[in-house]
Parts: C-alpha cells; structure tokens; sequence
C-alpha cells in the first residue's frame, strides 16, 4: 500500500463541531447529524467539500487503547475565523506534511484501510507518524455508504 502522494498542505482553517469520544465509543453519525444541517451558516467556506477530522492528544498512538479520548470533527474549510455561527468551533492546522490515500469503497471497509496504513505502511515507510490533526476529504466523488465512494485520508507524518 502506498499513499498517492506525500506533499506539503498549506495552512487550513476550519469551522464545524467536534465531539469527544474513543474507539470504543466512536459515534460519528452523531456529529454529522448536527453539523450537516448547519453548514450552510458557514459563510465564508471555501468550496463544498466536507472534513472528517481527528485530533489525537500526544502519544495517542504509543500504544492502544480503545477507551482513549480523542476529539472527533465534523467540519468545512473556510478562508477566516470572521463569523463563527454560535455552538460551531474553529481548528487550524499549520503548514505540514501529510501522506495522502485514496479510500473506495463504503464505510465497512474503513477500519481495515486505516488499519493497513498505520500497521503496514508507515513501519515500512521513510516516515513516522507526527502529532497533528488526521483528517478526510469528502469531495465530489464521496458517496455516503456507496461502494463506489471515494475520499482522501491525510495522515500527518514526519521523516524518520
């Protein structure tokens, strides 16, 4: 398995919710109920596109717990902070590299793709894995539950 590409993503901004939950708990439809039918409060978002995000607290990964805590984002890309609808949050993640991987398929296969890429890939990779926001793109091609769905997945990494 290797990313489509491993680049330098400028600076985003983004508004949306987030949720605290784990593995264990993990519950996005939630969040995406109440972010979906208040996008269109967002006005100053820069394209259509939808960002599924994580933000792991440092060391998430050093070892596996299902129960650990992590914030879960349902959000959009916007050019400023101006005008944040109220009960709606804001994120930044800085200029940084990120590998990029085209998922297909529909949800039930996720976990096993994401699961290939921190247990196969990156041991194997010039990378290692970097303490910054994960995050999914949902474009023009992501169709929800549809097996021919598709979206980008942006792991932050770091050279070895």
């Amino acid at each position: 398995m290797n990313p489509a590409k491993t680049i330098l993503v400028p600076e985003k901004k983004f508004i949306g919710v987030s949720f605290k939950m784990s593995f264990a708990t993990h519950n996005p439809f939630m969040l995406w109920n109440k972010f979906m039918p208040r996008r269109h409060e967002l006005k100053n978002a820069i394209g259509s596109e939808l960002y599924s995000g994580e933000v792991y607290p440092p060391g998430f990964f050093d070892s596996y717990n299902p129960n650990a805590l992590f914030n879960k984002w349902a959000a959009m890309q916007v050019s400023s902070f101006e005008d944040v609808p109220e009960g709606m949050e804001t994120l930044t993640v800085p200029d940084s590299l990120y590998a990029i991987f085209i998922y297909k398929g529909n949800n039930a296969g996720a976990a096993a793709f994401y699961n290939k890429i921190f247990t196969e890939w990156l041991p194997s990779s010039e990378y290692t894995l970097d303490d910054r926001p994960h995050f999914a793109v949902m474009g023009a091609k992501y169709k929800k539950d549809d097996p021919d769905s598709e979206e980008e997945i942006l792991i932050p990494v770091k050279k070895k």
